[in-house]
């Protein structure tokens, strides 16, 4: 699973693979508040998606990594996470993708700073493996910047799902 080790030692500033935005079978987000509670309300928001679109034997391995992936943009990329959000809007939205053969976990948030996993062989650290356990667990994952009147990145990870039954 995930990409070749090189990749994590570098930044990964690339977009999706090739897949077909007018392909996509079905997608849900949500808008998370600029709080650490929400990385439970993406995991319950993850729960019932899954759910719905009869995936939910991946819950384990997507929810690690959309927890991962809120908290980093919650840790790193708002700068009111700690406190109350201050916008009117929330500034992360999760984006949950599917395609026929692929599940994709976007994580939007307002910063231009790209992902960078912790340089660290200490894996008993109690921070810095997020990005790592992304890697982990996914098939593949990068980030891009957002373009026109959106501010910030996106970091997304993709999921092989099996051929429908």
């Amino acid at each position: 699973m995930g990409t070749n080790g090189s990749t994590m030692l570098k930044p990964l500033r690339q977009g999706l693979p090739p897949l077909d935005p007018a392909t996509v079978s079905d997608a849900a987000s949500c808008a998370l508040p600029a709080r650490y509670e929400a990385v439970r309300e993406a995991r319950r928001f993850t729960r019932a998606t899954l759910d719905q679109w009869d995936l939910g034997d991946r819950f384990d391995d997507i929810c690690l990594v959309v927890s991962e992936l809120v908290t980093n943009a919650l840790r790193h990329a708002v700068p009111a996470a700690q406190g109350r959000c201050v916008e009117p809007n929330p500034s992360v939205r999760l984006h949950l993708l599917r395609w026929t053969e692929r599940l994709v976990c976007a994580v939007r948030d307002p910063s231009h700073e790209s992902p960078v996993p912790q340089d660290s062989d200490d894996f008993s650290a109690e921070s810095g493996r997020g990005l790592f356990l992304v890697d982990s667990f996914a098939d593949s994952w990068g980030w891009h910047p957002l373009a026109g009147t959106l501010d910030g990145k996106v970091v997304w990870a993709m999921f092989r799902l099996g051929p429908a039954g």
